[in-house]
């Protein structure tokens, strides 16, 4: 387990005003207008380009899950030149674009947090990024990070935004909104990882920092979340008067995990699998490569970088963080240091 923890500030990302439907002109050239496939009079001419303005009459599905990974579907006119699309400010991936509708897939929700956002279509790609940053989360020292006898708080660390790329909504063609919800199991363990990964729950499960560290007491309270049932062999009672080694211990919860694999759908899978690895999954470090982990976090993120790496980030207690990197983690601030996974199987 591992100790202090570095409390911090997370930037929000870029958004995309206004929530609601609006039109723009499109600024693609070219004499091949598009006509109206929707209502009578629910496309217009802008005067001297020879387009149709684009419009958005509807989004399906119009609720999501917060860990997004569904297909969405913006119905409207004048949409061919369509290129990028975010969903409040977070860009979405695989655009396809008709003369009447845009598809794409649903990036997760920036906090994991339930309600509206805004969809806003471009004329122009936008890469996609991690939804909420590419920093560390205080990663870069190794300070407190896996030690012992820790207490919460700690100075403040204000990340640096990467959300630059992503346009403003004024250079949108349209936008429309649809409505995030934790509508998954998924969903109801990263709703509760990120409103608890710097506000402890205290009054129901306590804090372990005081006896070693509380991230396995974190990991725990977000598989409750997504569903477990406290049993006999793993609790934790009377606000953490009494818990459970297998509950807020790391070198007890990793074989605790692997003996019920089967029970609760789990596979234990090496640094080298991490391709199979989502949202959701448990994972363990190892920062003196003893085969005794040491910390223990939750994956909030998982992405592909254009070069094909599969980056992985994590919510945490000991540092405190919603997203931090798993490479820095074991090269920057533990050196040799390795990790392993416990990832469910559906």
């Amino acid at each position: 387990m591992t100790s202090s923890f570095t409390r911090r500030s997370l930037l929000s990302l870029v958004g995309v005003a206004g929530v609601g439907l609006a039109v723009a002109a499109c600024s693609r050239d070219g004499g091949d207008a598009e006509s109206s496939d929707g209502p009578s009079g629910a496309a217009s001419t802008a005067p001297g380009s020879g387009r149709a303005r684009a419009t958005a009459s509807g989004v399906q599905p119009a609720q999501v899950p917060l860990a997004g990974g569904v297909r969405v579907t913006v119905a409207g006119t004048g949409l061919a030149a369509v290129r990028g699309v975010t969903v409040g400010g977070v860009p979405a991936r695989d655009v396809e674009a008709t003369a009447t509708k845009v598809t794409f897939t649903a990036p997760h929700q920036a906090m994991y947090t339930a309600g509206a956002a805004p969809v806003a279509l471009f004329t122009e790609a936008i890469a996609p990024v991690p939804s909420a940053n590419r920093m560390s989360d205080g990663n870069g020292s190794a300070a407190n990070d896996g030690q012992s006898g820790s207490v919460q708080g700690g100075a403040s660390a204000t990340p640096t935004p990467t959300a630059a790329a992503v346009p403003d909504a004024s250079a949108a063609v349209a936008t429309s909104s649809l409505t995030y919800a934790a509508l998954t199991a998924v969903d109801r363990q990263l709703e509760y990882a990120m409103a608890h990964w710097e506000d402890y729950n205290l009054a129901e499960y306590g804090t372990m920092n005081p006896i070693g560290g509380d991230c396995a007491n974190f990991v725990s309270q977000t598989l409750i979340a997504r569903g477990w049932k406290q049993r006999s062999d793993w609790y934790n009672r009377a606000g953490g008067a009494q818990h459970s080694a297998t509950w807020t211990y790391c070198p007890a919860m990793d074989p605790w995990l692997t003996a019920n694999a089967a029970t609760f759908g789990l596979t234990r899978r090496s640094l080298d699998e991490r391709s199979k690895v989502k949202v959701g999954d448990i994972v363990f470090y190892d920062w003196n490569a003893n085969r005794s982990p040491d910390h223990v976090t939750i994956v909030s993120e998982v992405f592909t970088e254009p070069d094909g790496t599969v980056r992985i980030k994590s919510a945490s207690h000991n540092q405190d963080g919603p997203y931090r990197d798993l490479d820095e983690m074991i090269t920057v601030q533990h050196p040799g240091g390795t990790a392993w996974f416990h990832t469910f199987d559906a």
